[in-house]
């Protein structure tokens, strides 16, 4: 047995220097985790529909019919029609990636070298992501050793004997046999009650035997053992920690792999998924990581070189020019408003102290002041029509309306006077753009009379919670009568009439204003004037913030360029195709018809409408490299070879 022990001890010591002498190279040739762009044909969003031919015959800018094939160059610089063959190992830092629905797919291969792997280690690499000054870290690659993921399940094991040999039954804690035969031989009444199904309180046991239940049962109770039990309990988090040196996490891991073959080169292929933003251009990646023996790290994996994706958007083909509409000025405008002013019964005087006053007279002062003060209109007059309620006859109801009508009207004919004088001290004289003084001419107050407001008590009654149906019912046969002082007179029969004057009359004590402007240095009554159409113009700003499905629902009505833009953003193809076929063929429009051709597999016509725009505008030679479906085109059908040879 001992010598068993010696051997395993040696063997041991053995395993942990080789592990070391490992960690060791690592260290000394800085060995590195490699990050490298995935193959193109690989990218998810590269692929854009099945049907497929090796020839094409378009038609070129002279008209001409020209042969397009899938071709490489040969040994001897000649063009070979041949198929295309898949590079397996891409060595560029950077790549060109589309986005589609707001969204773009990252893709990277993650390669660790087989010197980095061993079965007593866990491999924990940390890809993080920079964009537009953020850090953002990606979910953990782990690949761990299969003797490091056997130790991690011992110690789990072991937990679990831990877990096993907590007592939860507390009557094994009890030396039931000593306590019976203390019974039998002290207490035999007691004895008998061990078969019995009845019920002893733990008082009435006291009371017949001068001991409780309670002092018998732990008399003869181990407690040793209860103070162990509640010592596991208590230290099961540390316990775990002692067995558990190394937890097996499943949150925040993209991967956890457990390897069995360190012979080769290990390659996961990681693809991460992200919202775009407004002004993302650029998305970098980069990893480092650590090696871990048990609980220690024994080697910390150098940042590698990042990987730089360029982003490229559809939205930066929306045409950003403002868009007008024509707009029909008048001259003349109105505005109205109302207030609540109470007066006294029977009294036409304007009181600021009286009920609510003050805040309306307040609220309509800075109304007159901003008129006054505005730089777009003049006020020419103000109507003032104030309201009764129909307490009182209607003769006298239209007398003391008018009279409370031109009573407001002078009050604020004073106040507007006056803020008038203030304004020419701070700005001195007033001139117009020809140099002569500007004259400001009287604004007139016109008094109206309403006298009685059925009408507003009509809704006020409708509308009231306390009323019940029935009386709400009464009140629209009193208003069927036609004489106003002859339904005042039904009203003031009905038990709910005090409801009536106390609570809603006074509201329909109302002053409107009604004000009457122009459009200061406008003689026309008419004017055709041009304005930005924001409705659009928010549109087309949806699209450049990549929030495609307001775009489309902004844009949707006008049915132009820009709302094809947001369709073939979104992949409503269909949609994009049927605006796009109704416009003008610009260079833009063949663009994006050629996307949706090449979408739809139709490769004949996407190629044609992308040399179409090549042709009218040569800066799309470079962006169909930015599209996937263009760019894949290019790669399978050669386009623009003759331009990339300085040969031909």
């Amino acid at each position: 047995m001992k010598r068993f022990i010696l051997v395993g001890a040696l063997f041991a010591a053995l395993w942990g220097c080789a592990s070391q002498r490992k960690a060791a190279l690592l260290r000394d040739h800085r060995a590195v985790a490699q990050l490298s762009l995935t193959a193109e044909t690989d990218v998810p969003e590269l692929h854009v529909g099945a049907a497929r031919r090796d020839t094409l015959t378009v038609t070129g800018a002279d008209g001409r019919e020209v042969l397009i094939m899938r071709a490489v160059k040969d040994e001897d610089g000649e063009m070979v029609a041949t198929d295309v063959i898949d590079a397996a190992v891409v060595t560029a830092r950077f790549r060109h990636v589309a986005e589609r629905h707001g969204k773009v797919d990252i893709s990277f291969d993650v390669t660790v070298p087989r010197e980095m792997q061993d079965s007593r280690w866990q491999l924990r690499f940390n890809p993080m992501m920079y964009l537009l000054g953020d850090t953002l870290a990606l979910d953990r690659i782990v690949i761990t050793g299969a003797d490091y993921r056997k130790a991690q399940l011992r110690g789990y094991q072991q937990y679990q004997r831990f877990l096993d040999s907590i007592i939860t039954d507390t009557t094994r804690f009890v030396n039931t046999h000593q306590l019976e035969v203390f019974l039998r031989r002290n207490l035999p009444e007691i004895y008998r009650f061990r078969n019995d199904t009845s019920i002893v309180s733990d008082e009435a046991f006291a009371s017949t035997w001068g001991v409780t239940e309670r002092e018998a049962v732990d008399h003869y109770t181990w407690w040793y053992m209860v103070r162990r039990n509640r010592w596991k309990i208590e230290n099961k988090d540390k316990m775990f920690r002692k067995y558990v040196k190394v937890p097996i996490r499943t949150e925040g891991l993209r991967l956890d792999t457990v390897l069995t073959n360190a012979d080769n080169d290990l390659v996961y292929r990681y693809v991460q998924t992200i919202a775009t933003r407004p002004h993302l251009r650029k998305v970098e990646v980069s990893l480092s990581g650590d090696i871990f023996e048990q609980d220690k790290c024994i080697y910390r994996v150098p940042q590698s070189d990042p990987l730089s994706f360029y982003i490229s958007s559809l939205s930066t083909l929306a045409d950003d020019r403002e868009k007008y509409l024509t707009r029909i000025l008048e001259r003349k405008v109105e505005a109205n408003t109302a207030c609540y002013i109470d007066f006294r019964q029977g009294s036409d005087a304007v009181e600021e102290g009286l009920s609510d006053n003050a805040r309306e007279i307040g609220r309509i002062r800075s109304n007159l002041a901003s008129l006054l003060e505005n730089r777009t209109f003049d006020l020419d007059s103000i109507v003032v029509m104030a309201s009764c309620s129909p307490e009182g006859s209607w003769a006298y109801n239209e007398r003391l309306s008018l009279r409370r009508s031109a009573s407001v009207s002078a009050y604020f004919s004073r106040y507007m006077q006056q803020h008038r004088d203030s304004l020419q001290r701070e700005s001195g004289r007033v001139y117009d753009l020809a140099g002569y003084q500007e004259e400001r001419p009287d604004i007139r107050f016109i008094s109206r009379s309403d006298p009685e407001n059925w009408a507003m008590l009509e809704r006020l009654v409708e509308k009231d919670s306390l009323l019940t149906a029935g009386q709400k019912e009464g009140f629209r046969g009193r208003m069927a009568i036609a004489d106003p002082d002859a339904r005042e007179g039904r009203l003031q029969q009905e038990p709910y009439y005090r409801y009536l004057r106390e609570k809603l009359y006074p509201r329909l004590r109302t002053v409107r204003f009604f004000f009457h402007l122009h459009r200061k240095g406008m003689v026309k009554d008419t004017l055709h004037t041009t304005v930005i159409d924001s409705v659009y113009m928010a549109g087309v700003q949806a699209i450049k913030d990549r929030d495609y499905k307001t775009a489309v629902s902004l844009l949707r009505p006008y049915a132009d360029y820009n709302t094809a833009v947001a369709y073939c953003a979104l992949d409503y193809n269909a949609s994009a195709m049927a605006v796009l076929q109704a416009l003008e063929p610009t260079d833009k429009v063949e663009y994006l018809l050629a996307i949706l051709y090449s979408r739809a597999g139709d490769d004949r016509n996407a190629v044609q409408c992308y040399l179409n725009a090549c042709t009218k505008n040569r800066a799309m030679v470079n962006r169909g490299n930015l599209d996937p479906e263009i760019s894949e085109l290019i790669a399978r059908y050669g386009l623009h070879r003759e331009e990339d040879d300085p040969s031909h």
